[in-house]
C-alpha cells in the first residue's frame, strides 16, 4: 500500500463546451481529479494557450487541488463541443488547440520518474508532438508502476499504429464496449466471449453488473472508473474491491451533471 500515491494524466486539457455551459474537461485531467478524491496525488501534464481561457482553465484546476504541470503555448486552449442526447454525448473536438503541442519538460520527466501509475489515450497523441512528448514521458515511468492506456477513441482521431505502439507502452488498458467492438474489427479479431473479456489475469476474473441509474450525462463516468480503480488498488485493496468501487463511482458521476463531482 503506498500512502499517497503520484498518479498523473497526461494528454488532452480543454473545456467541454455543455449545453448548461462550459466545465473543465479531458480524459487525462478527470482522470487525476477523481484519483486525486480517494486521496492521491493528482497531477494534470497539459498544455493551454496563452488566452483568457487557458487562465480559467488554470484557475479551476487549483480549485480542486490538482497539481497542475502546465505549460503555455502559442496555440488557443482546446474547446469541445458538447451535445447531449437522452444523457448520452457527441463530441465535437477543434483541432489544432494547444494540447496538440504539449512540450516536453525537464520538470515533465522528473515527475514521472516518481510515479506510481500514469494515464494516456490515444486522442492527444494525433499530433506528433505531443505522442512524442507522451512516449518520452512513458519512458521515464518506473517499470513496475502502472501505465494505463485509455484508449478514448473519438471521431477519426486513431491509427493502427498509434494504438499498436501505445499498447506496447502501457501494463493496463481500459476500454469500452464501442472500443471493443472498432478495435475487433481494426485487428481481425474473433469476438471475445463476455467471460474472457472480464478476466484481468488468466485465473482472475472480476465481473460486475452495470448498475440502473437516472443519468443526467455520462461525460466523465469512464474517467472517473479509471482513476477510482487504480487510485484503490495503491491503496492496497483487491482487484475486485477497486472494481466495486469505480462502478459505484462512475455510476454516480453518471447520476451528476458534468465530469467533476
Amino acid at each position: 500500500m503506498i500512502n499517497k500515491p503520484i498518479i498523473i494524466g497526461i494528454g488532452e486539457l480543454l473545456w467541454d463546451m455543455l449545453p448548461t455551459g462550459k466545465k473543465v474537461g479531458g480524459a487525462p485531467v478527470n482522470f487525476a481529479y477523481h484519483a486525486s478524491r480517494l486521496g492521491a496525488a493528482g497531477y494534470a501534464v497539459s498544455a493551454v494557450g496563452k488566452d483568457a481561457l487557458g487562465d480559467e482553465i488554470i484557475q479551476e484546476i487549483d480549485k480542486v487541488n490538482i497539481n497542475p504541470v502546465i505549460e503555455r503555448v502559442d496555440y488557443p486552449t482546446g474547446t469541445v463541443g458538447v451535445e447531449l442526447n437522452e444523457g448520452i454525448p457527441a463530441y465535437t473536438i477543434n483541432e489544432g488547440v494547444a494540447w496538440d503541442y504539449i512540450p516536453l519538460t525537464e520538470a515533465m520527466k522528473q515527475l514521472a520518474k516518481r510515479a506510481d501509475a500514469v494515464c494516456f489515450g490515444t486522442l492527444a497523441q494525433r499530433s506528433e508532438v505531443s505522442r512524442n512528448t507522451i512516449q518520452a514521458l512513458l519512458s521515464c515511468v518506473p517499470v513496475d508502476s502502472y501505465r494505463i492506456l485509455d484508449i478514448n477513441i473519438r471521431q477519426h482521431y486513431y491509427s493502427e499504429k498509434v494504438i499498436t505502439d501505445s499498447l506496447r507502452s502501457s501494463n493496463v488498458f481500459k476500454m469500452n464496449d464501442e472500443e471493443l467492438i472498432l478495435l475487433k474489427k481494426l485487428f481481425k479479431k474473433q469476438p471475445f466471449t463476455d467471460e474472457e473479456v472480464c478476466h484481468y489475469t488468466p485465473e482472475g476474473l472480476s465481473y460486475i453488473k452495470t448498475p440502473v441509474v437516472n443519468a443526467v450525462d455520462t461525460v466523465g463516468a469512464g474517467d472517473s472508473f479509471t482513476g477510482t480503480f487504480i487510485s484503490t488498488v495503491l491503496h492496497g485493496k483487491s482487484v475486485e474491491e477497486a472494481h466495486q468501487s469505480a462502478v459505484d463511482r462512475a455510476a454516480y458521476v453518471c447520476s451528476q451533471a458534468g465530469a467533476w463531482v
